[in-house]
């Protein structure tokens, strides 16, 4: 029997894999936009627990597995026993003994890790406090759609070292592109947080101006994630010069594109002239979430099929 993959952090898989999930995902969306059944998981279970809240995860996990042919159970740790102190072991080994997958979106990478090693199915990483993978494969196959490869190029992240500039440090790696990282002082990126296995692929900038030069993506997030929020105020003052606004676009790339993972608070993180402009591909950015987790889904759970 094959050991069971798991998809925990970015690094996880391989160029190769990768290639293959960006190539079923633009299969997958073409058919659902040719509104086109497609049931590879009928009668599959997806369980999805959630202990921090979402829309855009848990809306895109759930049509993913409906629109598979399967089904999707949330479970919120608050109203399961979870929340009642079972320990994090111990559930993996029901859960996954009643569902063909599950999808965690949890505060401490470790929980999700504990849960992984007794699952008896694959288990996926909706978000943690140090990595955002799936957010990262959408991101990364909304460029691919605008531009192509993105081997050799640029991302320039504005703002705060988080798990999603975390995880896009592991993809530069992987993927062989660059990342240019500016951040307030005090805010730096931890290399051993971010789970990084080298330092060839980014570069820290002081100025996110100079950050942003050349640019091919320019992206953001907000300011205080979830967990932080008794640091908003001091946040709010520390990067208040790490706004990506009209003139951080101008000396990107031309054809530069702005990301955002969302929710966006217009005005702080970003300006609204950038989220709301041309070089914004944040929607279609948002809705590839849906596509690129019913490919993960597919190729975890039922293996690679050759379209």
């Amino acid at each position: 029997m094959d050991a069971i993959k798991h998809y925990l952090q970015f690094k996880d898989f391989t160029r190769e894999e990768y290639a293959y999930l960006f190539e079923r995902a633009r299969w997958i969306k073409e058919k659902f936009k040719r509104y086109e059944p497609y049931h590879p998981l009928f009668d599959r279970t997806l369980v999805m627990i959630f202990e921090k809240a979402s829309t855009r995860t848990r809306l895109s996990f759930e049509a993913g597995m409906h629109q598979l042919g399967g089904s999707a159970i949330y479970l919120n740790t608050r109203d399961s026993q979870l929340g009642r102190g079972e320990p994090v072991e111990d559930a993996a080994q029901v859960i996954s003994r009643m569902s063909d997958a599950v999808m965690i979106r949890t505060f401490e990478q470790t929980v999700i890790e504990r849960f992984a090693e007794n699952s008896r199915v694959p288990v996926i990483n909706g978000l943690t406090n140090e990595y955002h993978p799936c957010q990262i494969l959408a991101d990364i196959f909304t460029f691919i759609e605008h531009r192509g490869d993105i081997r050799g190029k640029t991302v320039a992240w504005i703002g705060d070292s988080n798990n999603m500039c975390n995880t896009w440090l592991q993809a530069a790696e992987l993927l062989d592109f660059n990342v240019h990282v500016s951040t307030p002082p005090g805010y730096e990126v931890e290399a051993e947080r971010a789970g990084l296995y080298g330092t060839n692929h980014f570069e820290q900038f002081d100025d996110p101006m100079v950050a942003c030069q050349g640019a091919d993506l320019v992206t953001t997030d907000v300011w205080t994630s979830m967990g932080f929020e008794a640091e908003n105020e001091e946040r709010k003052a520390a990067f208040a010069d790490w706004c990506v606004d009209a003139d951080m676009m101008a000396v990107a790339a031309p054809d530069a594109v702005f990301m955002h993972c969302l929710p966006a608070h217009r005005g702080e993180e970003v300006t609204a002239d950038v989220i709301d402009g041309a070089h914004s591909v944040v929607w279609e950015e948002a809705e590839n979430r849906l596509h690129v987790q019913k490919a993960l889904l597919e190729y975890l759970v039922v293996g690679r099929i050759e379209s």
